[in-house]
């Protein structure tokens, strides 16, 4: 049986920054992903999304993020994940789909994917949110015969010419939703509380953003998005939308979902042929309910080393895992950052628990 020093589940922006600097130090490891070639969740963004509607991507170790054009992002990015994988020799596995993450009698953690399974003595998770999709439950949902979309599942603003949107949401997706489908289709703005419009954003609201997140992290509680805390603001491509007053038109969420529209608690209805959905998504960490993680308030509690927050990764029920684009880490720049520090962590907990199976304890 092959012991690793880490496996890494996830091969986005974070995966990849933790493999980098595990590879660096010397630690045996393997990276799984579940996904048929490189990319991350980028590969699953709607064509529509060009590097220059991006809301950034960082740099990866040693390599200079795509800059601003018009190629599409779900292209762009992707290649240069290959080309990164490859030219530092990163050890991805895929396609691997991990089911679950348990403990053998040894104290070794393994990692379940159907009949095949792989040992490590440490792990780091960058499984993301993609693949976890968000959508709240409103009375009469099934009961709509229209089409119901997920960020997820964006087809790009052509399928809705001609249709009547609800865009549900209140962050930056739903922004440019409805910059994209507002000079073109007739579009509802729902959002569960007011939109929080910022003037400008430097690094100093970003920091206390990310700080508002890491606060409920250390706390265990579900993490919030680092999105959800730093306002929203219009791009140049969302000033069409804008000057035909899309974004003041805004709604409070409806009670209950018809089967031709949505009806407000006062009674005032609205008709649709699409709600689309852009209500966020959850960090994928299902697969890591046997380890018992979650604290009681549902979230899982990260230890910081150090002052930068986005440094967070050690699970505080268990040092052998590290959580890297979860909470305060989950922006490019925030995965990259937390790639290192986990790496690092891997190698401080080996240092200080060395390896010893029950059959080298049965020969003392």
């Amino acid at each position: 049986m092959h012991v690793y020093d880490a496996v890494v589940i996830g091969a986005g922006q974070a995966g990849l920054s933790a493999s980098f600097h595990l590879t660096r130090l010397g630690l045996d490891h393997v990276v799984l992903d579940a996904n048929p070639q490189p990319g991350g969740a980028w590969q699953h963004r709607w064509d529509s999304l060009s590097m220059h509607d991006v809301h950034g991507v960082a740099d990866l170790p040693d390599a200079p993020a795509p800059g601003d054009s018009g190629a599409r992002a779900n292209v762009v990015v992707p290649d240069w994940f290959g080309r990164y994988e490859s030219e530092h020799g990163l050890p991805v596995v895929r396609p691997v789909r991990v089911e679950r993450v348990t403990e053998d009698a040894d104290g070794l953690l393994v990692v379940h994917a159907g009949e095949r399974a792989w040992t490590a003595r440490t792990l780091v998770n960058a499984t993301g949110t993609w693949t976890r999709p968000f959508v709240p439950h409103y009375p009469g949902a099934e009961t709509f015969a229209g089409e119901q979309l997920h960020t997820a599942d964006y087809p790009g603003p052509e399928h809705f010419d001609g249709k009547r949107v609800v865009v549900v949401g209140g962050g930056a997706s739903a922004v440019q939703f409805l910059g994209e489908l507002g000079p073109r289709t007739d579009v509802v703005w729902v959002t569960r509380r007011p939109p929080v419009w910022r003037d400008r954003f430097d690094e100093n609201a970003g920091r206390h953003a990310i700080e508002l997140v890491q606060e409920r992290v250390r706390a265990g509680l579900p993490p919030a998005s680092v999105v959800s805390v730093t306002g929203l603001a219009l791009r140049p491509q969302e000033q069409e939308a804008a000057r035909l007053g899309v974004y003041e038109r805004r709604r409070p969420m409806f009670a209950r979902i018809e089967p031709d529209g949505v009806r407000w608690a006062d009674g005032s209805f609205e008709r649709a042929d699409v709600i689309l959905w852009a209500t966020g998504f959850r960090p994928a960490v299902g697969h890591l309910a046997p380890l018992h993680l979650r604290s009681e308030h549902g979230g899982i509690a990260l230890l910081q080393s150090g002052t930068d927050v986005q440094t967070a990764t050690t699970a505080l029920r268990d040092p052998r895992v590290q959580l890297v684009g979860y909470g305060p880490s989950a922006s490019t720049i925030g995965g990259n950052r937390a790639g290192r520090a986990a790496a690092l962590a891997v190698r401080r907990y080996l240092a200080e628990h060395p390896l010893e199976l029950a059959e080298d304890r049965a020969l003392a």
